[in-house]
């Protein structure tokens, strides 16, 4: 489960992300610019949707374990150059 809260809607937005499953939880603080939500996501999903939506992609990926603690949402591609490919799959599933 993807648990997210959102801090106050200022620039970057700021998330805290839980990720539990059963062998335990991580915790995640991701920032993300106005920019960077229209350009990555097109502003057809609320932000807190394009966070989830990107943390299903780094699962899909990597155990939660291995998900940095403190990252902006733009690092995401720097590890994953499909990310902004295939993100809008991701999306589409919430």
């Amino acid at each position: 489960m993807i648990k997210i809260i959102q801090d106050d809607a200022a620039d970057p937005l700021i998330f805290h992300v839980t990720i539990v499953e059963d062998d335990g939880e991580t915790y995640h603080r991701v920032t993300m610019s106005n920019a960077s939500y229209n350009d990555i996501f097109k502003i057809s999903y609320t932000p807190a949707q394009c966070i989830e939506a990107a943390f299903r992609f780094l699962l899909d990926r990597e155990p939660k374990e291995a998900i940095l603690t403190r990252f902006d949402i733009t690092v995401i591609s720097r590890y994953f150059p499909e990310f902004k490919r295939e993100i809008s799959a991701y999306l589409n599933s919430i």
